[in-house]
């Protein structure tokens, strides 16, 4: 590890003065930094202290049902918040299966949001794989059992992010600040596919921040789930996970007005289905048809040697998001 400086800014025009200079990056709640700087990934000479922003902090409920997540919001308080529980369950979900409880009351939204990828090869310090500024993927032809099977290649890093499918979701925006001011963002637009640019996760350009996670109001008669699949109960990256946001045309019914689906750790990027929401919307939803979303969602999905098993995974995990979300039980 190299040595750094330690700036703690006074306010948030500061903070982006100074992580717009070369070679600085932000630190909050330190979870993923301080892992890339142990690795050698990152070497940064300075370190912006983002923690006394408080400004950057807080979950407010708005008067027309929307939700503002300052960006240091805690995932441990996001898990916890009632109002999440209750009228965005999805999210409180995602952020109650993130990490541990010491790690859940340290990591923040904002570094949830934009961690770096998990990938063996991109946090090996003895490789310089694609996304480090080399010319390969190691993936490719080495070991992928926990690569892309969607919108892979040249990168097939997948997205770490446990709350980002559910706030998808639910529609969220980012809340961006930089040197050249302020801008919103949808969140599904926040990250980036390999094919625009292998070597970053999101739109972020030197400098910007994100300040905060906005959340509309939920469609009437919404309700929503989070589902993530982990080789291991404890401490672990899932294997595959998915939101379902399910919107009925009454609160007996179970005709599909509004749905959402977005898939975790299968692609580059949080990955909506449009295909799976289109196959419920407009329909009386049962197992039949939320199986029929499930295969809709991946079909396009092409695995690699050794990760096959997470589309039979996916299918299994999108088709039960979407039923839990409905409030249909499903008999084994």
């Amino acid at each position: 590890m190299n040595r750094f400086e330690i700036v703690t800014p006074t306010d948030l025009a500061h903070a982006t003065r100074l992580l717009a200079r070369e070679n600085t990056m932000a630190i909050a709640g330190g979870v993923d930094i301080l892992d890339l700087l142990k690795m050698d990934v990152a070497a940064p000479t300075r370190l912006v202290n983002l923690k006394e922003l408080k400004e950057l902090d807080g979950i407010d409920v708005k008067s027309d049902g929307s939700l503002r997540v300052g960006a240091l919001a805690k995932v441990g308080t996001i898990a916890d918040h009632p109002t999440i529980k209750e009228r965005f369950t999805a999210i409180s979900e995602a952020a109650e299966n993130a990490a541990t409880p010491q790690i859940r009351n340290l990591a923040t939204a904002g570094g949830n949001l934009t961690q770096r990828p998990r990938c063996w090869y991109f946090r090996n310090p003895d490789t310089v794989c694609l996304r480090k500024g080399g010319k390969t993927c190691f993936s490719i032809a080495g070991l992928n059992r926990y690569h892309a099977i969607l919108g892979g290649g040249p990168s097939f890093i997948v997205h770490p992010s446990n709350l980002a499918p559910a706030l998808i979701a639910f529609r969220a925006s980012v809340q961006i600040s930089g040197p050249n001011g302020a801008r919103t963002i949808d969140l599904e637009r926040f990250f980036t596919l390999p094919t625009v640019d292998p070597h970053r996760e999101n739109v972020l350009v030197p400098g910007e921040i994100v300040t905060a996670i906005l959340i509309p109001k939920p469609p009437e008669n919404a309700r929503s789930n989070y589902i993530e699949v982990r080789e291991k109960q404890s401490f672990d990256w899932p294997l595959v996970s998915a939101a379902a946001m399910v919107a009925t045309v009454g609160s007996n019914s179970k005709e599909v007005r509004d749905a959402r689906v977005v898939m975790g750790a299968v692609a580059p990027i949080p990955w909506r289905s449009a295909a799976a929401e289109d196959a419920i919307k407009g329909h009386p939803l049962d197992v039949a048809r939320a199986r029929d979303a499930a295969e809709a969602a991946l079909k396009p999905a092409i695995p690699m040697s050794d990760n096959a098993y997470k589309v039979r995974i996916a299918k299994v995990v999108v088709r039960r998001a979407i039923l839990k979300a409905a409030g249909i039980e499903e008999v084994a």
